[in-house]
């Protein structure tokens, strides 16, 4: 990156405003994001916003794409890159004082047991279901994988469809309980390997940064919670596409050759099972 786009990039960074959308794109990367959800997140006005994004776009830091009528925002990965090299590689001349600290963060995980972490606002469906479902699922991995789950929301109960769909599925319900992430953000936590948000609340919320920078990515899942139907079998069949699609991508991930994938690979293939969904038919 020559010195002109990174005083570009820089300077639009510079605003509080721009920083705070260009931090929670960061959190979606490489998904894009409406700019109504966006706002809401940030609490910021529409007219305010599309400034941030209009500036961001600019300076090649994000991308907009249109898909129907919707536009979606996203970070510009290669242009993020590029400036962070330019600040530690050229700017910083590559000084070990700099960059050693940030490569000792980034510690690749173990070769297990792994701690993975499922993200939603309430742990009251969707990461609970995950946790129960990667609990059941990893003793098939080569690899010993510890899951859990959390919310961003304090004091909330267990959705009773969550957990009549996993003992429908045969899964054991008796230990699961709806936990606050800040039981995973003390000192003596484990430390975390893989941290997944499965709702784009939880996505968007500006968490600090988590020990040791485990590998994240954003597997956003429809809150079957949301259903307003009065019918049970509404309620049952909603919760049902809920629990294949978190199986489908836990399978997913299970079934990845960890070993043999370097760490930007094996980010490729997280962001990649955010997005991946069962085949019809």
């Amino acid at each position: 990156m020559d010195t002109t786009l990174a005083t570009r990039a820089l300077s639009t960074l510079g605003h509080p405003g721009r920083l705070a959308t260009f931090r929670l794109l960061m959190r979606f990367a490489p998904q894009g994001v409406r700019p109504t959800e966006i706002a809401t997140a940030l609490a910021v006005k529409q007219n305010t916003l599309s400034h941030h994004l209009s500036d961001l776009v600019a300076s090649g830091l994000a991308n907009v794409d249109r898909d129907g009528r919707s536009l979606f925002y996203s970070v510009n990965i290669e242009v993020a890159e590029a400036l962070l090299s330019y600040l530690a590689l050229d700017m910083g001349r590559a000084r070990p004082d700099l960059i050693a600290p940030i490569q000792a963060s980034l510690a690749a995980p173990s070769n297990g047991p792994w701690n993975v972490l499922f993200i939603c606002s309430k742990n009251s469906a969707r990461s609970i279901m995950a946790e129960a479902l990667l609990r059941d699922l990893a003793p098939n991995s080569p690899v010993q994988i510890r899951a859990a789950s959390a919310g961003t929301l304090p004091n909330s109960t267990l959705n009773p469809w969550a957990i009549e769909t996993l003992a429908r599925n045969g899964h054991d319900t008796s230990n699961l309980r709806a936990k606050h992430i800040t039981e995973f953000q003390q000192p003596d936590a484990p430390r975390q390997d893989f941290v997944f948000t499965v709702c784009d609340a939880a996505a968007a919320r500006d968490c600090a940064p988590w020990p040791r920078h485990p590998f994240t990515a954003h597997w956003g899942v429809p809150d079957p919670a949301s259903n307003t139907s009065d019918t049970d079998t509404d309620h049952a069949a909603i919760f049902a596409q809920t629990y294949a699609l978190l199986r489908h991508r836990i399978t997913a991930f299970l079934k990845l050759p960890f070993t043999a994938l370097s760490p930007i690979c094996l980010q490729t293939h997280l962001d990649a099972i955010g997005t991946d969904t069962p085949k019809q038919g």
